[in-house]
């Protein structure tokens, strides 16, 4: 006989440990399956380090939503020995007039967030690090800071632990199918049953939810670690989570912390990845190359010897926004799936709107935006 649990949840990255942690709390027999290792660079929890920002966001709901995310990950960091969130402030810069600057005011404006506009000159007055083009323009907005991912997965998991969670890592889930009153997984180990299913598997999500396939895709990214001449410049303390829209790209970055060097990543000009399992992990000097050219370029302090390199899955949507419903022709079902970059802030509360679905089929959360069917 198959053993049996109350809810199975397929995925425990960032959105997974948050969902079983979550269930757990609420007295639920939980089961968590994960296919590599907790926590495992190879999905969206890479490159050590991830943005809350709040100069990306549209919809006025969003920004309750962002607010609750952080209430939970501080209530998880006092729960655990390890800081998980650092505030630092954002600049988002660019050439005046461009997108990345424009949207960046207009959110912080139809939020009644606080912000600062400077100049290029103003910026480097006060952060030392940069070296702009003339007519550049930059919004900094003093609540931005960044996360830890591979520290919050394991907060989460140590208190699902504590509350009775089961969590089984290098286990892969072979396929679900749904059941009279419930749901039957199996994975190359052995056979599970339960009344519900979460799915939070990431980029191998369409591979499981056959209605997202096409909708949740995922793109090879590269970060790299570069060692700053001058260190001080670049120390989280001093130096704030950054993007910088340049006339062909956007790039994007944070301090040093956690790894030697600063980070500089690249959004734009991915190459798409059909099959997660098979994407090049071993980053290239052809990736590098990009971002030594950037960095060489607006930051030329933080331009030295390189001390990392690390490739992982970006997801994304059509509409860069949130995924999270149950399944209209399986209700037992909820998926939870976050873009990777930004959309990790948000996994703590998705945990908890992922619980919410699952034992209530509803949640106080504004979420009809992030509907499967959404237009």
């Amino acid at each position: 006989m198959s053993e049996r649990h109350d809810v199975i949840v397929l995925g425990v990255g960032g959105t997974g440990s948050a969902a079983v942690a979550q269930l757990a709390d609420r007295g639920v027999d939980v089961l968590g399956l994960e296919r590599y290792d907790v926590p495992h660079d190879g999905g969206s929890v890479n490159g050590l380090l991830r943005p809350l920002r709040l100069t990306d966001i549209e919809d006025p709901a969003d920004v309750s939503l962002l607010r609750r995310a952080e209430t939970l990950w501080r209530d998880l960091e006092a729960d655990h020995d390890r800081r998980l969130l650092y505030r630092t402030g954002s600049i988002d810069t660019g050439p005046r007039g461009r997108s990345l600057v424009e949207e960046a005011k207009l959110a912080c404006e139809e939020h009644d967030l606080e912000y600062e506009l400077l100049s290029g000159e103003g910026l480097t007055d006060r952060y030392p690090a940069y070296r702009l083009p003339n007519g550049y323009e930059t919004v900094y907005q003093p609540e931005g800071g960044f996360l830890r991912p591979a520290e919050c997965v394991v907060a989460h998991v140590n208190r699902a632990h504590r509350l009775g969670a089961t969590i089984r890592a290098r286990e892969r889930v072979v396929n679900w199918r749904p059941l009279d009153g419930g749901v039957r997984v199996e994975t190359d180990h052995d056979a599970y049953e339960a009344d519900r299913l979460v799915v939070t598997a990431g980029a191998w999500t369409p591979a499981f939810v056959d209605a997202l396939d096409g909708i949740v895709t995922s793109e090879r990214q590269v970060l790299t670690w570069l060692q700053p001449e001058t260190p001080g410049h670049f120390a989280r303390d001093r130096f704030p989570i950054w993007r910088v829209q340049t006339p062909s790209d956007l790039f994007y970055g944070y301090p040093t912390d956690s790894a030697p060097g600063a980070t500089f990543g690249r959004s734009t000009n991915r190459n798409e990845v059909r099959d997660p399992d098979a994407f090049e992990h071993e980053p290239t000097q052809a990736d590098e190359r990009p971002l030594r050219e950037f960095a060489r370029e607006y930051f030329p302090a933080g331009a030295g010897p390189t001390m990392r390199m690390e490739s992982g899955l970006a997801i994304t949507t059509p509409d860069d926004r949130l995924l999270v419903d149950t399944l209209p022709e399986h209700p037992q079902v909820a998926i939870g799936v976050g873009p990777s970059e930004s959309g990790f802030a948000y996994a703590s509360v998705l945990g908890e709107i992922l619980a919410d679905l699952t034992l209530e089929g509803e949640t106080d959360h504004d979420v009809e935006r992030f509907s499967i069917d959404r237009a």
